[in-house]
C-alpha cells in the first residue's frame, strides 16, 4: 500500500527539460492540486537539516504552481505546530545520526502532540564508510516506537537517507578522506535503507527519498560499486553539489514527498489531543 509512487507522467516526462517546465507541468497537475489540498489541512511535524530544506523548497514551489496554498512555518517543538500547517524544525546535528534522534524525540515532546503526521530524516552527512547501519537503525526504531506509543494518534513516515553523487577530482578525493563521500558511504546508506524498507514497507508509509534520487528522469536506476557491492547513488542531474537537490531534483523529490503524505488515511482525533 505504502511506498514510492514516480510521479506523475506528465512530471516524468518533462523533468530533464528543468525545473521551469516540471514547474509549469505541476500547474496543470489536477492530482497535485488534490494531493496538495489534503496536506494542506493536515498537522505536520518535520524534522531535518538542509536536504529538508530543499524539500520544503519543492513543496512550496509546487503549492505556488498549483495554486494551492500550503502554511509551512518554523516551529521550535511538536507542540507548536497548528492545524492546517507543516511545522519544520532543525535536529541538531549533522554528522551526529544519534544525537538528531534524540533531538527529535525531545522536540516531539514528552507527552501527546496531537499530530496527524510527524517525520525525520537523516542527512547524507550522518553516513560515513564505517557507519554502523544495523545498530544505528534500531535505535531509530526504538526511537519511533517510543514515540508511537506516546502519539497513537500520529501516523509516523519513515524516510530513507539521501544519497550522493559520484564525482571525480580533488573534491571528491576530499570527501572520501574525511568519510563523507564516494561509494562505500553510498553502500552504508544502502544497508540503513533496506533495513528500512524491509521493516516497513507495506505495513507503514514510507518516504523513499533514496529511491526517488537515484531513478533517473529516464527510469534508469543510477548505481555505484565498492569493493564489488553494488548500490544505489543520486542521479547527477538532480545535484549541483553531488549531494543537496538542486532545482529539478527538489521538485521531483517533493512531489513523491506529497503524494507519500497525502496517500495517508485521515484518522479520528484521539481524546485528549490538542486539536
Amino acid at each position: 500500500m505504502f511506498g514510492i509512487r514516480i510521479v506523475t507522467s506528465t512530471l516524468l516526462a518533462v523533468v530533464a527539460l528543468g525545473a521551469t517546465a516540471v514547474a509549469h507541468s505541476a500547474a496543470d497537475d489536477a492530482n497535485l492540486r488534490a494531493d496538495l489540498e489534503r496536506i494542506a489541512q493536515q498537522r505536520i511535524f518535520f524534522g531535518h537539516q538542509s536536504v529538508g530544506v530543499n524539500l520544503l523548497e519543492g513543496i512550496k514551489q509546487l503549492s505556488t504552481v498549483a495554486g494551492v496554498p500550503v502554511r509551512i512555518v518554523e516551529v521550535k517543538t511538536a507542540s507548536d505546530v497548528k492545524q492546517a500547517m507543516i511545522g519544520q524544525t532543525f535536529i541538531a546535528e549533522n554528522g551526529k545520526p544519534l544525537q538528531k534522534l534524540k533531538s527529535f524525540e525531545e522536540d516531539m515532546g514528552s507527552k501527546q502532540a496531537g499530530l496527524d503526521i510527524a517525520l525525520m530524516k537523516f542527512c547524507f552527512v550522518d553516513f560515513t564508510a564505517e557507519t554502523d547501519a544495523k545498530a544505528l537503525f534500531a535505535s531509530y526504531r526504538a526511537t519511533i516506537e517510543g514515540l508511537r506509543a506516546r502519539n497513537p494518534g500520529t501516523t509516523f513516515v519513515h524516510v530513507t537517507a539521501p544519497l550522493t553523487s559520484e564525482q571525480g577530482g580533488p573534491k571528491e578525493f576530499l570527501k572520501r578522506i574525511l568519510g563523507r563521500g564516494g561509494s562505500a558511504v553510498n553502500v552504508r546508506r544502502e544497508e540503513y535503507n533496506s533495513l528500512l524498507r524491509k521493516t516497513y514497507q507495506g505495513r507503514e508509509p514510507i518516504f523513499d527519498l533514496a529511491r526517488v534520487e537515484s531513478t533517473a528522469p529516464d527510469g534508469t536506476a543510477v548505481t555505484v560499486k565498492s569493493n564489488g557491492i553494488v548500490a544505489p547513488a543520486m542521479a547527477p542531474v538532480y545535484t549541483d553539489d553531488g549531494g543537496h537537490l538542486n532545482s529539478v531534483g527538489k521538485l521531483r523529490a517533493a512531489r513523491e514527498l506529497v503524494s507519500v503524505l497525502a496517500a495517508i488515511p485521515v484518522r479520528p482525533a484521539p481524546q485528549g489531543s490538542a486539536r
